[in-house]
C-alpha cells in the first residue's frame, strides 16, 4: 500500500485530533488521488470550526508488513500487526489485541489493534479496482440495481460515526474452561471502536423500494468459504430506521478499509454482534424470510443450555429457530487494570495509598450503560464507579461538521453505539484484605450482568460478573484474571479446575464454610474416554522414541502419551501401514479426527509412557519439494491446489488437484487410499477422511490428482450433512488441500498377486461389490486387473456388482463399461437399481442373496483363490457378507475397504 500520498479533498474537513495532537495523515492509495476527485462533498459548512475539536480522533496507525507466518497462506497479501493474539492458529486470521494495549489506545482503536473475525481467506482487491467494486440490491424490491463504490460515494450523502463492534464470542474462553464449546477461545478483547464513514443503509434500500412482502435484508460477502459465502440477515424495519444507524462503510478512522476489515466495502451494524456486519459486501437481498445462508443458521446463536455439542449435531430445526439467533448485544464489562499477573507493591505505610481500578463496559441495541458497580466482598455490598462516555463528545460538534468526508451529526440521535470507560479509586488497605474484586454493569433498561454463567453450545454472549482474584505476596498484591485468550495458560478458572475445584458451584470453585463434602454436580460434564493406563508412569526419552520410528515396534504419540502399536499391526482395520506411518510422530490431531470412541477406549492397552518434552510432531504440511518424483509421503501432509470441479451427478463431483510439478506422480499402490485434510472454518479442527483417487495408476497423466466424491448435503436423515464433503464442495478454486499416504492393508501387485498386511496371496477370482462412491477403490483394482498384465487371459476373473438407487446415481458407468469390453470376457459388470425407472433394462432390486446366487455362484474349490472386495454403505457391506456366508463363502474371503 502506498502510504506517501494523501487525498487532500477527502481530508480537508478533518479537524485536529483530540487532546491537542496533530491531525493524522491516513494512508490513502494513489488511485484515490486521481480517481476520487470530486467524490466527497466540500468540507466548508459556513460555520466556525471548533478548534481544537471537542471529540476524540484516532491515534496514528503503525507501519505494518506482511508477517512471515502469513506468507504461506492465502492471506500472503495482508499486512498485519504482530502484537495481535492469534486465536485459531496461523490461518484463518482471528485475533484480539492484548487487553492492556487495547485499553491504552483509548476510545478509538486503530485498524492495527482492532479485533478481526475471518472465517477464511481475505479476498484480494487491488487498489486500482476499489472504486469499481460492485454490489447488487435484489430480491423483493421494485428497482433492483447494481452499484459500484464510486456510485455509492457520488450519489449518496456520506456520514461518519463512532461505532463499537463486538464479537459474539467475546469472553468465550471462560465458557470453554467450564466445558468446551464449539467455538475458539476469545479473551475479553473481542471489542473495538472506530470512526466509520459511509452511507446509511436505509437510503440505499429506499431507492430500491422494498415491496410490501419484504421483511428481511440479507447480506452476502465475497469471502468464499467451505460452506459457501459468508452471509446473514437483519430485519428490514431495523435497516430502514435511522435511529439504528446501519451503514455501508468504506472508511475506517479516515482511511480506506484495510483487507482484514472489509476492503473495499462492508456493512456496519451498530449495537448488534459483529457477525451481522458482513465484510467484503457483494449482495444485498431483500426477502420475506431470514437468510438461509449456512453461516446465518449455524453460527451466532445461543441454544438452550441443556443442549450438548454432541446433541446439537442432530438438531437442524433447532439451529433454524430464529428465537435462538443473536442480534442485539447484551450488557457486558471487564477489568483492564489491574492487568493479569500485575503486581502492586505494598510498601511501608501503604494503608494510605489508592489503586485506580479501570475497565470498559458496553450495552447493545442502542442502550447505554447507566452504572458500573464494584464489589470486594463477592456481592454483599457494591460501590459505584465513575463512568465516562466519550461518544457523547461527538454530540457537541457544531452543526454541519464534516469529518473524513462524512457529516458528523449525532445531536438528534438518542441511541448509543459505543463502549464506555469506568474508573474507581480503591484504598490499598481494602484491596489487601479482599480475596477478589468483581464488577457488573447495568444498562438503561435496568438489565444487569448476571452473577453466573449461561453456558451454551457455541459459547456466545458470555457476560457474568467479571472477577479478578487478589493474591497476597511478600510486600505486594498480585492480580489474576479469569482466563487468558487462545491457548495462553493462566487465569484463576484454569487453576481452580486443574486443582479439582468445581467452578460452577456458585462460589467460583471456592469451598465455603459448612459446604458439604459431596461436590456439587457440575454442568453436564463431557463424557471423556480415558486413553491412559493409570498404572503406567514411565517417561519415554526422545532417543527411545526415535529407535521406534520405523516399521518394527512402532511407537507414536497422542495427547502427550506414547503408545506401542506393535500388537495391533495385524488387526488394525486400516492396515499396518497406518501405524507404521505414525511411528515416532505426534499424531494427536490425525488420530482424534479419524478414530471412533471404541478405538479410543482400546488405547490404555497400548499405553507405555509419557512423551518427551520436545517431540518431532507431524511434519509441516508445506514441506513439499517440486522436484520430488512422488507426491504422497506417509509421514508428511503435502498440499495440492484445487484446480477444477467436474459435477458427474446431482450429488457427486470429481475434484481436480494440481501437484507441485507436472512430472510428479501420485505414488499410490493399487488398492490403497490416501488421507485428505481440511480444517473446520469455525473451530480450525482437522477434518480428515480417506479416499481412493480415480487417477493414480502409472498410465494416468502426471502432475494431477482426481478424486470422485459424493457430497452429503443436509436432508432427511442427514442432519447437517457431511462435514468434509460440504466443506470440500464449497472450497474455492486455487485453495490448497493437504494429502498424506498411502494407507490401507490391501495392495494388488498384478497377475492375481496381492497382499494383505504384507502377507502374499494369489487370487484367481475377484467378486467386487460396491455402491455409490464406493465404486472408486473397486474401479482402481478392476483397472489394474484388466490392464496390469499386458497379456490376455493370465489375470483373475472378475464380477463387479454395483448397487444404486436410481440410474442417475451410477458413477463411473462409462469407465466400467470400457474396462469390461477391454477384458476379453474375463470381467463382467452388473448394475442393479433399487428404484429403477421405466426405461431401465438392467438388474432390478437390491444386492441380496438371490442376486448373488444368480450372478456370483458358489465359492471356488481352491482355498484362498477367491476374494470378495466390498466398499459401500454399512448396510450393503453387512448384507453382502451375510448372503455369501450362507452360500458357503468363508470369513477369510472378505476384504472391506
Amino acid at each position: 500500500m502506498d502510504v506517501e500520498k494523501l487525498s487532500a479533498l477527502s481530508l480537508s474537513s478533518a479537524p485536529p485530533p483530540f487532546r491537542g495532537q496533530f491531525p493524522p495523515t491516513p494512508p490513502l492509495q494513489d488511485f484515490y488521488e486521481h480517481q476520487n476527485a470530486g467524490l466527497f462533498p466540500s468540507a466548508s459548512n459556513g460555520h466556525e470550526r471548533c478548534f481544537p475539536p471537542v471529540y476524540p480522533l484516532p491515534p496514528p496507525s503503525r507501519e505494518n508488513k506482511v508477517l512471515a507466518e502469513d506468507l504461506k497462506t492465502p492471506d500472503h497479501h495482508v499486512e498485519r500487526d504482530p502484537r495481535l493474539i492469534r486465536l485459531t492458529g496461523t490461518h484463518p486470521f482471528n485475533v484480539e489485541a492484548p487487553l492492556s494495549d487495547l485499553y491504552d489506545e483509548g476510545f478509538l482503536t486503530t485498524k492495527d489493534l482492532h479485533y478481526v473475525r475471518n472465517h477464511g481467506a481475505v479476498p484480494l482487491v487491488n487498489d486500482a479496482d476499489v472504486l469499481d467494486w460492485e454490489f447488487s440490491i435484489t430480491g423483493l424490491v421494485d428497482q433492483p440495481t447494481t452499484l459500484t463504490l464510486r456510485d455509492l460515494i457520488q450519489t449518496y450523502e456520506q456520514a461518519t460515526y463512532p461505532i463499537t463492534l463486538v464479537c459474539a464470542g467475546n469472553r468465550r474462553k471462560e465458557q470453554n474452561v467450564v466445558r468446551k464449546t464449539k467455538g475458539f477461545s476469545w479473551g475479553a478483547a473481542g471489542v473495538s471502536t472506530a470512526l466509520w464513514t459511509g452511507v446509511a443503509l436505509g437510503d440505499v434500500l429506499a431507492r430500491a423500494r422494498p415491496t410490501r412482502r419484504a421483511r428481511y435484508v440479507c447480506f452476502d460477502g465475497a469471502d468464499r468459504l467451505p460452506n459457501g459465502f459468508y452471509g446473514t440477515s437483519v430485519r428490514l424495519s431495523w435497516a430502514m430506521d435511522p435511529e439504528r444507524g446501519m451503514m455501508l462503510a468504506h472508511r475506517m478512522n479516515g482511511e480506506p478499509l484495510s483487507p482484514d476489515h472489509g476492503k473495499p466495502l462492508r456493512i456496519v451494524i451498530p449495537g448488534q454482534i459483529g457477525g451481522r456486519s458482513v465484510k467484503w459486501l457483494k449482495k444485498i437481498i431483500v426477502t420475506d424470510k431470514p437468510s438461509d445462508n449456512w453461516y446465518h443458521i449455524y453460527d451466532n446463536r445461543v441454544l438452550p443450555t441443556t443442549i450438548s455439542p454432541e446433541e446439537s449435531a442432530d438438531l437442524p430445526e433447532t439451529w433454524k429457530d430464529e428465537r435462538y439467533a443473536i442480534y442485539d448485544l447484551n450488557t457486558n464489562s471487564a477489568v483492564c487494570y489491574p492487568a493479569h499477573d500485575e503486581r502492586v507493591p505494598l510498601p511501608a505505610g501503604y494503608e494510605g495509598g489508592v489503586y485506580k481500578l479501570k475497565g470498559y463496559a458496553y450495552a447493545g441495541g442502542g442502550k447505554r450503560v447507566t452504572r458500573l458497580e464494584v464489589t470486594l466482598d463477592q456481592g454483599k455490598s457494591w460501590t459505584l464507579a465513575n463512568v465516562s462516555y466519550p461518544e457523547d463528545l461527538y454530540r457537541l460538534a457544531p452543526e454541519g461538521e464534516m469529518l473524513y468526508g462524512g457529516r458528523l451529526d449525532m445531536t438528534w440521535r438518542d441511541s448509543s453505539f459505543c463502549w464506555c470507560f469506568w474508573e474507581l479509586d480503591l484504598p490499598l488497605s481494602l484491596l489487601a484484605t479482599a480475596g477478589d474484586v468483581m464488577v457488573r454493569a447495568m444498562d438503561d433498561a435496568m438489565m444487569v450482568q448476571p452473577r453466573d454463567m449461561y453456558w451454551s453450545v457455541l459459547g456466545m454472549m458470555n457476560n457474568p460478573w467479571y472477577r479478578v482474584v487478589i493474591h497476597k505476596e511478600a510486600h505486594a498484591l498480585r492480580f489474576e484474571h479469569p482466563t487468558q485468550p487462545a491457548l495462553i495458560p493462566g487465569g484463576w478458572m484454569e487453576r481452580v479446575k486443574k486443582a479439582g475445584g468445581n467452578i460452577t458451584n456458585g462460589f467460583w470453585g471456592e469451598k465455603k464454610a459448612g459446604e458439604s463434602e459431596t461436590p456439587v454436580a457440575e454442568l453436564a460434564p463431557v463424557k471423556e474416554i480415558s486413553m491412559v493406563n493409570d498404572k503406567v508412569d514411565q517417561k519415554i526419552t526422545a532417543e527411545e522414541l526415535q529407535q521406534h520410528s520405523g516399521e518394527h515396534e512402532p511407537w507414536f504419540i497422542v495427547n502427550g502419551q506414547v503408545y506401542d502399536g506393535t500388537k495391533f499391526l495385524e488387526g488394525h482395520p486400516g492396515g499396518a501401514t497406518s501405524i507404521i506411518n505414525a511411528a515416532g510422530q505426534d499424531v494427536s490431531e490425525e488420530f482424534l479426527a479419524i478414530h471412533s470412541e471404541n478405538a479410543k477406549a482400546m488405547m490404555p492397552d497400548y499405553h507405555i509412557g509419557t512423551a518427551p518434552a520436545e517431540t518431532t510432531t507431524d511434519s509441516p504440511s508445506h514441506a513439499l519439494l517440486s522436484e520430488d518424483p512422488v507426491f504422497l509421503n506417509p509421514k508428511t501432509w503435502r498440499p495440492a491446489i484445487l484446480s477444477a470441479k467436474t459435477p458427474v451427478s446431482h450429488d457427486s463431483t470429481i475434484f481436480h488437484f494440481t501437484l507441485a510439478s507436472p512430472t510428479q506422480t501420485v505414488g499410490l499402490p493399487v488398492g490403497q487410499h490416501l488421507l485428505m485434510r481440511l480444517r473446520d472454518p469455525a473451530t480450525r479442527e482437522a477434518i480428515i477422511r480417506a479416499y481412493t483417487p480415480i487417477t493414480s495408476s502409472p498410465s494416468d497423466p502426471a502432475g494431477e490428482l482426481c478424486v470422485l466424491i459424493k457430497i452429503y448435503r443436509p436432508g432427511p436423515g442427514q442432519q447437517q450433512g457431511g462435514k468434509m464433503t460440504q466443506n470440500l464442495d464449497s472450497l474455492p478454486l486455487g485453495h490448497p488441500v493437504e494429502f498424506k499416504g498411502p494407507v490401507g492393508k490391501f495392495v494388488y501387485h498384478g497377475s492375481g498377486r496381492c497382499s494383505i498386511n504384507g502377507k502374499e496371496r494369489v487370487v484367481k477370482r475377484f467378486v467386487m461389490v460396491c455402491g455409490g462412491s464406493g465404486v472408486t477403490p473397486i474401479f482402481a483394482v478392476l483397472r489394474a486387473v484388466v490392464r496390469g498384465d499386458g497379456t490376455s487371459g493370465l489375470g483373475p476373473d472378475c464380477v463387479v456388482l454395483d448397487g444404486n438407487r436410481e440410474e442417475g446415481d451410477i458413477l463411473l458407468r462409462e469407465e466400467l463399461g470400457a474396462l469390461e469390453a477391454e477384458s476379453n470376457g474375463r470381467c463382467r459388470v452388473v448394475h442393479a437399481l433399487s428404484r429403477p425407472g421405466e426405461g431401465w433394462k438392467g438388474m432390478k432390486g437390491r444386492l441380496d442373496q438371490g442376486l448373488f446366487e444368480r450372478e456370483v455362484g458358489l465359492r471356488g474349490s481352491g482355498r484362498g483363490d477367491t476374494m470378495v472386495l466390498v466398499c459401500g454403505p454399512e448396510g450393503l457391506e453387512k448384507a453382502t457378507k451375510q448372503a455369501l456366508l450362507k452360500m458357503g463363502w468363508e470369513e477369510d474371503d472378505f476384504l472391506f475397504f
